[in-house]
């Protein structure tokens, strides 16, 4: 049985720290995916928290009409179209509120279809 010298032991070491490292960057490099559902007359959740600086994917699908999304304070707008889920990629820089309505009228109620993103420091 061969002895392993202590140059091959600090080799393998640096390798398994810096495959460990690659694996963290990696995963913090991909975006938290978030689902929500449009429907007459509410976006589920209607509420949802975020952290300032974390990458996110919101990932909306219409259940019975072509919504819109309107994010007036990101100068956003989305059509949500049912049988397609929409990608809304977002990574807010500071705490507060991001407040979204539907903007494409769907009867009866719709004025009471809103949300918001609330980020967290």
């Amino acid at each position: 049985m061969r002895q392993i010298n202590r140059r091959e032991l600090l080799a393998a070491g640096a390798a398994l720290a810096f495959g460990s490292v690659l694996a963290s960057v990696a995963a913090q490099d991909e975006p938290r995916i978030i689902e929500m559902v449009a429907r007459r007359f509410q976006y589920e959740p209607a509420e949802i928290p975020l952290k300032a600086g974390e990458r996110v994917v919101i990932a909306i699908r219409s259940l019975d009409f072509v919504h819109g999304m309107n994010i007036p304070d990101l100068k956003m707008r989305l059509d949500l179209v049912p049988g397609r889920v929409t990608k809304l990629e977002l990574q807010p820089a500071a705490p507060g509120v991001i407040d979204f309505v539907c903007d494409n009228f769907c009867g009866d109620g719709h004025e009471e279809m809103h949300g918001r993103f609330v980020v967290s420091a």
